[in-house]
């Protein structure tokens, strides 16, 4: 795995210790609309399954590879684009990865069978899997140090966001068009913004001036007394990406399946990514104020007790909505803190590996969540059964958080 490169001081001072100038705002801005239409492809197909399955006589059980078609798509791309990116530069890698997301989109559109579903999936997936972590990076880049939780942090917002543009965007034009034009859509916008980037996209001037610096071997995230606290870190970056990807993938359809209109699945979507900006925006601050550990717990104990509410009132509209808007709240709100207490667990030398492969595992898990709610309703469970088995997730990320921090290696982090 490699890491970050190292910059010249000269270079870092340039853009550390002066305003941010126009370029900079500019190159920020080009690099959250990237995220944000990355969080429109991933998170759309979630809400248009339950119309897809009506429309193309396709039972909701064989759905669960689609969904994590994409998902493996990311997960490879996002392994594999690092390196390019490293070689080649970090702007050539957001800007081809726009376009392939776009163009698979628009193929998506013309879907016409399961297996076509599932190639195309896959390939948007490689696409979107490429784009947002060099996007990440290049904004990085290019924002002084001292901004760069509060610029990175808003950034990493365009994803709930992105899937709430989506869910609003499909309740228009399901009615109108069908489930094809939210994937037209999805191709389209991607599509104009690859060609502005192509015009507008600086490289990354670390980049250009780096040297290059040897990986930091994954063995090291073992010794020093960490492997039991880098096995506990995983558990929680599994399992609540399993919870995240399986409520974006399957609440639309286990709604309707509880004899709800399909614009239900829709507005819990959409509720759902607004609890998500929410957590995501207010995470740093609660976590800063009280501890890492109380709010983490906290968090997924919360997650148990409203997927359980959510699951005797799947059928009552208002109570539904307020759950997934305060499941939003604790699901994405504790990936963003995840994150921040991976970089806090990890000392400087080992961060970049031990982050990286974190959201790894997470990665599995979001793959897993979605397949497993094929299985599930192939074995014909019910909504409420498959809602209730959310709970196993949400209790072992708690436990698993609870015990970590009580390791006496790194347990400040926790704190």
């Amino acid at each position: 795995m490699s890491s970050p490169a190292v910059v010249p001081r000269p270079t870092a001072s340039a853009i550390d210790e002066r305003p941010l100038t126009r370029v900079q705002l500019w190159t920020i801005v080009l690099c959250g609309i990237v995220i944000i239409l990355d969080g429109f492809d991933t998170q759309c197909m979630g809400f248009l399954v339950p119309v897809i399955s009506e429309n193309l006589n396709i039972p909701l059980a064989a759905f669960g590879p689609v969904l994590s078609a994409a998902l493996v798509g990311l997960m490879i791309a996002a392994m594999a684009s690092g390196p390019i990116a490293d070689r080649w530069g970090r702007r050539w890698v957001v800007i081809v990865s726009v376009f392939i997301f776009a163009l698979f989109a628009l193929l998506t559109a013309r879907a016409t069978t399961l297996n076509e579903l599932l190639l195309y999936r896959f390939l948007t997936g490689l696409g979107l899997g490429g784009a947002m972590p060099n996007a990440v990076a290049l904004t990085s880049e290019y924002t002084p140090r001292r901004l760069q939780p509060i610029v990175v942090g808003a950034i990493f917002v365009g994803m709930p966001a992105g899937a709430l543009i989506a869910s609003q965007a499909a309740s228009v034009m399901i009615p109108l068009w069908g489930w094809r034009s939210v994937f037209v859509l999805g191709g389209v916008l991607p599509l104009v913004v690859a060609i502005a980037l192509v015009k507008f996209l600086p490289e990354s001037v670390e980049w250009k001036t780096h040297k290059s610096r040897t990986g930091v071997p994954v063995k090291h995230l073992f010794t020093e007394g960490r492997a039991l606290g880098t096995l506990l870190l995983w558990v929680p970056f599994f399992m609540n990406l399993l919870v995240l990807y399986f409520i974006l993938s399957w609440l639309p359809a286990l709604l309707r399946q509880s004899g709800m209109p399909i614009s239900a699945g829709v507005q819990a979507v959409a509720m759902f990514s607004v609890g998500g900006i929410i957590g995501t925006l207010t995470e740093g601050r609660v976590m800063t104020a009280i501890g890492a550990r109380t709010v983490l717990v906290g968090e997924f104990v919360l997650c148990a007790v409203l997927i359980v509410m959510l699951a005797n009132r799947a059928s009552s509209l208002t109570p539904m909505l307020f759950a997934t808007l305060v499941l939003g709240i604790c699901v994405q709100g504790a990936q963003a803190g995840l994150n921040a207490l991976a970089a806090m667990f990890y000392p400087t030398d080992v961060r970049a590996t031990g982050i990286g492969w974190a959201l790894g595992v997470g990665r599995i898990g979001s793959i897993v969540g979605p397949s497993l709610g094929g299985v599930l309703l192939s074995l014909r469970w019910t909504p409420k059964e498959i809602l209730i088995a959310g709970i196993a997730p949400a209790a072992c990320a708690a436990l698993a958080i609870a015990v970590a921090s009580r390791l006496p290696q790194r347990a400040n982090a926790f704190r």
